[in-house]
């Protein structure tokens, strides 16, 4: 009984009278470290002190004992980074350890864009038939049923999901552009709701895809209502970071005020150079929002490349109803004339063409499913298109007809003067926008963005280190208290007495990222200890294979004695 007393007093940060320092036993003691609280407040040297899944005590000189001791003498000892756009849904069905992320301190992945639920019966099809180097099987209908499955198997960092808009619109429409009816936008507010009770953090949206696109602002404004209902946010890769790059900002401003529900602008970014000029503008705009009470963050990868896939080089219209339809078109002969003509305009009215941004030379092949065109990855479009002997446009075409999928690429459209000004932002935080694979086995048979391997480490090493953007304290609140915050997570995101152990010791002299666009697959260096719920993760630099992580749920999960969806956004609290 007196031992049970000593530990919830440990938990707590208390001395029981009689209780002696030195007779309180903890699972592990980080010593002498230099702790970096996530609050981005001056740090200071202490021990940290780590009993089950939380921090029980910070202090100068710990007295007590452990199973585990760590000498982080010289070393930093921060909260672990959340990823705030992280794609690890497929990889993680494969790998468990989220290894690129891992070495880098990652301890939170939050998946977004995008959902993997709910599925319909025609969603579950196209899923499996789409499916790369990467196999596995879809046992799952509801985002809730595929969050339960990850911890059910085992995973090493803790995972979050929103519901994706594009995928509830796709429950009802597959991938045409139908505009819903009252019925319809009820049936859509329905699944949100159902998503958000199975621990969504909210609702989020990716709109110069389709069918994401087709989705006008009113129906955006309605499913972000029902996610501020239930106590959640509305992020979203927004309509434009080109040329209506202003005008998406201003969207996502209404859809926020609105709706009632907090805003996050993913990867923030101004695409192609004739845009890099906006950025001015654009924080003029966000930081005025603020001041008028509208709770809008963004985030960033630290890269002046962007990833996604050939259908970002062609019109959406003809898109429309998924990627069956959208070949079918592509192998008619006028319609292909149509969209070579349009691929060829720089500056559409409406839609998005990273192509016309980056210029052939500028868009490199990153991953494809079909085994006869992997020996493309690694060249730009503009090669392949000189080794087939067609033009740019054509040889895109051909390798999305070619492939079954979007193919995968690599977009150069950023300024590097805009990233580093970027980093510092006050609202700023930090996202991979891509899996967390492992430099072996099927992983290598495609090509990562090196922001799977290094965007983390780089803000450290690049950012902080090297360049004196930021302060190495600023730096790990963006990585860690402030997207706690902007996600509303309890009890995570800072070091601090009661909290979660999810703990990183790294050397802040060492930490680097090594992975480029030639050889990704390369490992950060640097961190060396990672606790996962108190649990070691990555132990003196080696993943320990350890199924340390849970699913970190939003407040509207029915699981929480307080969960479900409330009268109106009014009852929740949210703070900036």
């Amino acid at each position: 009984m007196w031992r049970a007393l000593m530990i919830t007093a440990a938990l707590a940060g208390l001395m029981l009278p009689g209780m002696a320092a030195a007779d309180t036993r903890y699972d592990v003691l980080i010593r002498g470290g230099t702790v970096y609280d996530g609050t981005g407040g001056k740090p200071f040297v202490a021990d940290v002190a780590v009993q089950g899944d939380r921090i029980a005590r910070i202090a100068p000189h710990i007295k007590g004992y452990a199973a585990t001791e760590i000498n982080a003498r010289g070393k930093a000892v921060s909260p672990g980074f959340i990823n705030m756009l992280a794609h690890p849904e497929e990889s993680l069905l494969v790998d468990h350890r989220a290894l690129s992320d891992l070495v880098q301190g990652v301890t939170l992945e939050v998946m977004g864009e995008d959902s993997m639920g709910p599925l319909s019966p025609a969603m579950k099809t196209v899923m499996t038939a789409q499916q790369g180097d990467l196999k596995y099987p879809v046992d799952w209908t509801t985002l809730g049923q595929y969050l339960d499955g990850l911890q059910k198997r085992g995973v090493s960092p803790n995972v979050a999901a929103f519901v994706g808009a594009g995928t509830v619109r796709e429950n009802l429409f597959l991938g045409d552009s139908t505009q819903p009816d009252a019925a319809q936008l009820d049936a859509m507010r329905v699944l949100v709701r159902q998503a958000m009770e199975e621990g969504a953090l909210g609702v989020t949206t990716a709109l110069i895809y389709a069918p994401n696109t087709f989705a006008k602002t009113p129906e955006l404004i309605a499913l972000a209502k029902e996610s501020a209902r239930c106590g959640g946010m509305y992020i979203a890769h927004i309509r434009s970071e080109g040329d209506r790059f202003l005008e998406a900002v201003d969207e996502t401003v209404e859809i926020a005020r609105a709706s009632g529900a907090p805003a996050e602008i993913y990867h923030f970014k101004q695409s192609g150079q004739d845009n890099w000029g906006k950025l001015d503008a654009a924080i003029t705009r966000i930081e005025a929002a603020r001041k008028s009470g509208v709770r809008i963050t963004a985030d960033m990868y630290t890269y002046v490349a962007g990833a996604t896939g050939l259908d970002a080089s062609m019109p959406t219209w003809v898109q429309d109803g998924g990627y069956d339809a959208w070949v079918a078109r592509l192998k008619d002969p006028a319609i292909r004339a149509r969209v070579v003509a349009e691929m060829l305009n720089r500056h559409p009215a409406d839609w998005e063409n990273l192509l016309g941004a980056s210029g052939p030379e500028g868009a490199l092949l990153l991953s494809f499913k079909n085994p006869a065109l992997k020996p493309y990855t690694g060249k730009t479009l503009a090669e392949v298109a000189r080794l087939r002997g067609v033009t740019p446009q054509e040889a895109a075409i051909e390798l999305v007809i070619e492939d079954g999928t979007r193919v995968g690429v690599a977009y150069f459209l950023m300024s590097e003067d805009n990233l580093r000004r970027e980093v510092a932002l006050p609202w700023m935080s930090f996202g991979s926008d891509e899996a967390a694979p492992a430099p072996e086995g099927d992983f290598l048979k495609s090509h990562n963005h090196p922001r799977a391997y290094g965007n983390f480490a780089r803000v450290l090493a690049k950012y902080v280190r090297e360049e004196h953007r930021l302060t190495l304290a600023e730096a790990i609140r963006k990585l860690s208290g402030a997207p706690a915050q902007v996600l509303s997570l309890k009890d995570r995101g800072l070091l601090k007495s009661g909290y979660f152990a999810d703990v990183v010791v790294f050397d802040p002299a060492t930490i680097q990222d090594h992975a480029t666009f030639e050889e990704p697959a390369q490992l950060a260096t640097g961190v060396e200890q990672v606790l996962v719920n108190g649990g070691f993760a990555l132990r003196n630099g080696k993943a320990t294979r350890a199924p340390t992580g849970r699913v970190v749920r939003g407040r509207a999960w029915t699981g929480a004695p307080d969960g479900g969806c409330r009268a109106s956004a009014a009852d929740w609290t949210w703070s900036r």
